[in-house]
């Protein structure tokens, strides 16, 4: 009976998913690390900036979560520069996303949204607060190897932007995948 419980929870979370050939340009890095030093946790989602981090959804209600998420209204599209790489010491190597008030603005809309329509917490509890980034190494990244790629990562440079047309609700079933996107 537990068991039966569990699987009908998946776990989701809400993100802006990387426009086509920047998407392509990130997962070419990603994969790079894998190749060269094995990591591989990178590997399980698309190139992304989280605005909503994982959370729990009964599979049965998963209809409902993309309905509701539908009558989500902001402004429309908006442009997000990507310019070089980050560091969260000791674990993650990023590419920073250029400071810009309309997507925080979006974060913060979105957050107050799923609180009040879906009950989901989002970093309520969390004094990191919203730092946008594209996460290209983490957990399996160790901290010797770490210092090292922190090392090449400092030197290199990272220019982009796109115009963020929407946002995307990920499902992880053996990896994260778009399970449905959202118009601004």
């Amino acid at each position: 009976m537990f068991l039966s419980l569990l699987a009908l929870n998946k776990k989701y979370f809400i993100a802006i998913i990387l426009p086509q050939p920047i998407l392509n340009e990130v997962e070419a890095i990603k994969n790079d690390l894998f190749t060269r030093y094995n990591l591989r946790g990178a590997l399980l989602s698309p190139g992304h900036i989280t605005l909503h981090r994982p959370f729990v959804w009964k599979e049965e209600k998963e209809a409902l979560l993309i309905e509701t998420l539908k009558t989500f209204a902001f402004k429309p599209q908006f442009s997000i520069a990507l310019k070089n790489y980050n560091f969260f010491e000791p674990r993650v190597i990023y590419i920073d996303v250029v400071k810009n008030e309309i997507l925080n603005e979006l974060y913060q809309k979105l957050k107050i949204f799923s609180q009040n329509k879906l009950k989901l917490l989002n970093e309520i509890n969390d004094l990191r607060g919203f730092y946008p980034h594209v996460t290209i190494a983490f957990r399996d990244l160790k901290k010797p190897l770490f210092y090292e790629l922190q090392t090449q990562f400092i030197t290199k440079s990272f220019i982009n932007s796109f115009n963020c047309k929407g946002f995307s609700i990920l499902k992880f079933e053996k990896k994260w995948e778009e399970l449905c996107f959202v118009e601004l």
